[in-house]
Order: structure tokens, then sequence, then C-alpha cells
């Protein structure tokens, strides 16, 4: 953990308070920093110092056409594009009162579980520093590697895919691709039992993270907490069974949950995902079928959407990922509003949980929440 300052601020003895800054060059601190007092090695309380990422996303997107804001978009995510501009495609979508093609659903419901996938493992790399078990960190990231490259097979990028468009997608399936996919898939079962052994099921992992920053159901539902977060506390709450897009009311699957709402529970929520993830893909690949991959849109560069709003909503790894979208009748939105979880869970559930916590475990919760800090700079 990098503690960039360090200043005394009261107390006497014992009892002397002092301020530290955390961040936000460190990778367990991400791209902004932590602004804690504490007493000795104990926390006595957290302020988010936030605003060193790209801002006013919601503000550019309304002078911009809509097919400009695709690439704009899924910056607000790094770690997990590709459900955000597959939230804004489906309110698009909705505006223009068009349904894709059911080829076009299978296609973004395979690239959303990769997405997650290739998230939760990133996210593996940053918990596994945060407790001192750095080999599994090492694995995630090279298995990580074997979905980016099915990504870039797909749709010729690495990170930003810019591959959901309202109406579909851009590019049909390679010849050979899902193959491929397979093979990687069941690499990441037989890996995952190794990731247990070293990592998951590691007494030092369990130690640092039981009953570290509990939160209850009532708590968590009350500060608006949403994905694994919340299902951490026992509650089974997820868009892919409640409000299903894509090709998930097809697919058979399970949500995963957690029962006391403490790290560690937020740990194995996101490792039993990875799991999951694994078979819906498989699940679309076995009945993925024939067929256009887009619907028919007017130009992509200069139609206009009719005047309404829409409200379009996914579930990406780190919770519920929304687009509000108003249009005037124009060619660009009149407004975007973004409703992401990691403002919610990055800065009024980070600062809860942080009080009362020792030093050392300031990166075991703030990665157990996962967030994502262009999310809350936007």
């Amino acid at each position: 953990m990098s503690i960039q300052e360090m200043r005394r601020i009261g107390g006497e003895g014992s009892r002397e308070t002092f301020e530290l800054i955390i961040g936000p060059v460190h990778m367990e601190t991400e791209n902004f920093s932590i602004i804690v007092t504490v007493e000795g090695d104990t926390v006595v309380e957290a302020k988010v110092n936030a605003g060193f990422l790209h801002r006013a996303f919601e503000k550019l997107a309304e002078n911009r056409t809509y097919i400009q804001n695709v690439p704009l978009l899924l910056r607000v995510c790094v770690p997990d594009p590709d459900h955000a501009e597959t939230a804004y495609s489906m309110a698009v979508e909705q505006l223009l009162d068009i349904e894709i093609p059911d080829r076009a659903k299978y296609i973004r419901t395979i690239v959303l579980e990769m997405a997650r996938i290739s998230a939760h493992l990133f996210w593996t790399f940053g918990m596994s520093a945060a407790v001192g078990l750095y080999t599994v960190g090492q694995w995630s990231v090279a298995d990580r590697e074997r979905f980016i490259e099915l990504f870039e097979e797909l749709t010729g990028a690495r990170i930003y895919h810019i591959y959901n468009f309202p109406g579909g997608v851009r590019y049909d399936i390679p010849m050979g691709w899902t193959d491929k996919l397979m093979k990687v898939v069941n690499h990441m079962e037989k890996r995952l039992k190794e990731y247990d052994k070293v990592f998951f099921e590691n007494d030092i992992l369990i130690t640092r993270s039981r009953g570290l920053a509990k939160i209850s159901t009532e708590e968590a539902i009350s500060l608006g907490v949403t994905g694994p977060n919340l299902r951490a506390t026992g509650v089974p709450y997820d868009f892919r069974k409640l409000d299903p897009y894509a090709a998930y009311p097809y697919i058979d699957f399970e949500i995963p949950t957690g029962k006391y709402g403490d790290a560690y529970d937020r740990i194995m929520v996101r490792r039993r995902e990875i799991e999951i993830s694994l078979n819906i893909i498989k699940q679309a690949i076995k009945e993925l079928p024939s067929g256009p991959i887009m619907a028919p849109i007017p130009h992509p560069l200069y139609y206009n959407v009719p005047p309404g709003d829409a409200y379009a909503r996914v579930e990406s790894s780190k919770g519920e990922f929304g687009f509000y979208v108003v249009s005037d009748g124009s060619d660009r939105p009149w407004r975007v509003h973004i409703r992401g979880p990691s403002f919610i869970h990055g800065v009024q559930l980070l600062e809860k949980l942080l009080k009362n916590v020792r030093i050392a475990d300031i990166p075991v919760v703030l990665k157990s929440l996962d967030n994502c800090p262009p999310d809350i700079d936007r």
C-alpha cells in the first residue's frame, strides 16, 4: 500500500490521531485515493478522494451522434466495457422500437459472459496482491489473456471492443472461433480447481477476509448496493434473471449468494460466478442459431431517433449498469445519464466499511468491493 502523505492532526500519547493519504498511484487504490484518519493503526474515518480520471461522459454524449457514443461510453468502466456498450445500445434500441435478431442475442450473451470472466480474473489479480498471495494473480492475468486474444479475433480490439451496436453486433463469429473459445472454457474449468487450492481455500485469504467489513442485507438495499456485493448478503438479485435480456431467458443458470455479507463472501460470490459464466457460454454456443446479426436500422452515421426516453440496464461484473437516454428527435441524445454501481460501492459503501478496520485491511476491503474508478469520476 502506497502512503503518499502522513501528518499528525491531534491527540496525545497513545491516542494520537494521524491523517494518511493513500494512493492514487498504486494498484490497490487504483486510480483514486482515500484520505483516512487513524488512531494507532485503526481507521477512525475514511473519505474517498476521487477525480483523477476522465470526466463528463454524460455531457460529452449530448454532443455526439448515437453511434459515436458507443466508443465513448464504454470507457466508463475499463475492465468491463462490454456491459456499458450493451446497456447503452439497448436503450437506443428501445427508442428505435427494434428487437435484435436471435443470433445477435446469443452472441451478445457469449461476449458479456466472456467480459464477466475477464473482469473477475483481473479482480483476482488485485485481490491476490492485497493479501500477499501473488502466484494466483500471475495465473489470472495469463488466463485473462486467453480471453483477450479471443476478443481481438472477434472484434479487432483487445480492450475496447466497440462490438455491441444498436441493432445487434458489428461482426459475425469467425470460422473456428467457437472451437477456440470452448478450449479456453475447458481450460478455465480445470484451472479453477488450482485457483481453489492456492487461493480461494487458502487459510491466509480466509483469515484476512472472513468477518471483515460486514454489511447486512437491509444496509445494502438502503444504500442501493447491487451485483456481487448485494448477493454476498444472501439476496439472489441478478438482472439476468429478474429483467432478462439478450439470450438469458433461454439459458439455465444459478445465482450464487453469500450468507454473512463480509469480504470473504464477496470474494467467493465472484469465484462462483466465473464457474457459472463458463457454463452459460457453453450453453449459448450449443444453442447458437443461424441468421442475421443486425436488425434493419437507419444509416448509422446520421439517423434521427424518435422523441422519447428509455432506460436499459444489464448485470455487469460489478452490479447494475444502466443508461437513461432522452431523445428530442435529432441525430444525437438530448440527455444521457449513467447509473453505474461503483459510485455507490466505491464512495458511500467504502467509506462506511472502512471505519474501525486496521490499516493493513484497507486494500482487502477495497478490492472486495471491486470498484471501477472511471465510473466514480464520470
